[in-house]
C-alpha cells in the first residue's frame, strides 16, 4: 500500500500574498470548495489577524467546507492566536499554525532575540494554541538555514507542547534537495518524539527547487506537503501542488499516494489563474498552455506515431481537454499531413512534398500557422478526400 501524504493547500493565504492577487471572501470560499472537491486534506484560510477581510475570509471558509481542515496562521502572539480561534469557531476541523524563527539570522535581525527567548516563545505559542480546543501545527521559520541541532531542540520542544504537525520551512528556498532530505533524516535520527507528529515541509521556489526539494523531503519521512495551485507565492512562488501530486502518481515506484483527484487540476488552475489574475507561464508543467503541446518536426512524429514516446502523462487525466500539434516552421511533413487530414485533406508523394514547400514558406514569415492558413494552402493545392 502506498503511503498517503496529506496535501496541505496554502493558496489563500500564501499565495494571496503576491501583488495584484487579492481576493474577495466570495471568491476564497468558491476556491475553498473546489479545493475540496480535489481532494485537499487541509486549506490555510488566511492569516485572520492580518486584517478585517482575512478574518471573514476565515470564518465564511469555515463554514462553507465539509471535510477538509481550514487552518488559521499566527504568529507566536496571544493577540494572533486568540484572533485565529475565533475565526475557526464555526469549523468542523480546526487548525491553528503558529511559529516562529528558527534560523539564527531571523534569530537575530528579525526578533532580536536569542535561541533560548525563542525557544521559549514557540513552546508557549503551542500550548497556547492548544489550549483553544483546535489541533495545532508549528512552524520553525526559515528552518532550511538553521543550525540543525537548533532545529532538533526546537521540534523535539514543539512536539512535547502539544503540536501535532511540525513544519519545517525552506523559507527563502535557499536548500538543495540532497542538503534538504539529510535535513529532514537527520530530525528523524535525533528528535526523540519525532513519532508524536507528522512532519511537513513548505518549500519556496527562489531557486527553481521548491518541488525537488518537496519530494526530497517526502522521501525523507515527511507525511505533509505545503503547496499551492499554479506554484503561486510570495517572490519565486510555493511549491506546486499539481506537480507534486503528479510526481507521486508517475513515479508510484516511491511508494507515495495523494487524495487528489487528478482530472479536477486543469479546470482548477485556470480558476485560480482567472480570479487572481496571475497567468501560468506557458512551459509551467502540468498546467502551462505548452505542457501538452508538440511542435518539433521529430517531437511530433513520435508523438503520432505513439503518444507515449513523448507524453509521460496522458493530458486528459488531469483535465486538459486534448495534446495539440503546433505548425511552426520547425513541423515536419507527418505533422502537417496529419493536421490536414484532420481538415479534410489528404496529401501523398508529390502533392504533399509541394504542399510542405508551400507551408515552409509560410511558416518562416508567421511564428505559428493555423487552420484558417492551412485551408488557404489547400485552395491553391486541392486534394480533398470528403
Amino acid at each position: 500500500m502506498a503511503q498517503k501524504i496529506q496535501i496541505f493547500d496554502t493558496t489563500l493565504r500564501d499565495g494571496e500574498q503576491v501583488p495584484g492577487c487579492h481576493l474577495k471572501t466570495e471568491e476564497k470560499i468558491v476556491i475553498a470548495r473546489e479545493l475540496e472537491a480535489l481532494g485537499v486534506d487541509v486549506i490555510e484560510a488566511g492569516f485572520p489577524i492580518s486584517s478585517p477581510g482575512d478574518f471573514l475570509s476565515v470564518v465564511e471558509i469555515s463554514k462553507a467546507v465539509k471535510e477538509t481542515t481550514v487552518c488559521g496562521l499566527t504568529r507566536a502572539k496571544k493577540e494572533d492566536i486568540d484572533v485565529a480561534a475565533e475565526a475557526l469557531h464555526h469549523a468542523k476541523h480546526g487548525r491553528i499554525h503558529t511559529g516562529i524563527g528558527s534560523s539564527d539570522v531571523h534569530i537575530k535581525h528579525k526578533f532580536k532575540s536569542t535561541r533560548q527567548q525563542v525557544l521559549e516563545q514557540g513552546v508557549w505559542a503551542v500550548q497556547y494554541a492548544k489550549s483553544k480546543g483546535f489541533e495545532v501545527e508549528f512552524y520553525a521559520e526559515d528552518a532550511g538555514r538553521a543550525d540543525l541541532a537548533f532545529l532538533v531542540q526546537m521540534t523535539e520542544a514543539v512536539i512535547a507542547a502539544g503540536a501535532s504537525v511540525v513544519n519545517i520551512p525552506d523559507t527563502t528556498g535557499y536548500c538543495l534537495p540532497h542538503l534538504y532530505g539529510k535535513r529532514i533524516q537527520y530530525l528523524f535520527e535525533n528528535v526523540k518524539n519525532i513519532d508524536k507528529a507528522i512532519i511537513s515541509v513548505h518549500c519556496h521556489n527562489d531557486l527553481g527547487l521548491a518541488t525537488a526539494n518537496t519530494v526530497s523531503g517526502v522521501i525523507n519521512g515527511a507525511r505533509q506537503v505545503e503547496v499551492t495551485i499554479n506554484g503561486i507565492g510570495e517572490r519565486a512562488g510555493n511549491t506546486s501542488l499539481e506537480e507534486v501530486a503528479m510526481i507521486f502518481q508517475v513515479h508510484q515506484d516511491l511508494g507515495f499516494s495523494s487524495g487528489i483527484k487528478p482530472e479536477k487540476i486543469y479546470a482548477l488552475s485556470k480558476l485560480v489563474s482567472g480570479m487572481m489574475h496571475m497567468p501560468v507561464q506557458a512551459n509551467k508543467a502540468i498546467v502551462g498552455a505548452n505542457a501538452f503541446a508538440h511542435s518539433s518536426g521529430i517531437h511530433q512524429d513520435g508523438f503520432l506515431k505513439h503518444s507515449e514516446n513523448y507524453e509521460i502523462i496522458n493530458p486528459a487525466a488531469v483535465g486538459v481537454p486534448s495534446s495539440s500539434i503546433v505548425l511552426t516552421a520547425r513541423s515536419g511533413r507527418a505533422a502537417l499531413k496529419h493536421r490536414m487530414e484532420l481538415l479534410g485533406y489528404h496529401y501523398e508523394g508529390e502533392d504533399l512534398n509541394t504542399l510542405y514547400e508551400n507551408f515552409l514558406l509560410l511558416a518562416d514569415e508567421k511564428k505559428e500557422v493555423k487552420d484558417e492558413d492551412l485551408m488557404v494552402l489547400a485552395v491553391n493545392l486541392p486534394v480533398l478526400v470528403k
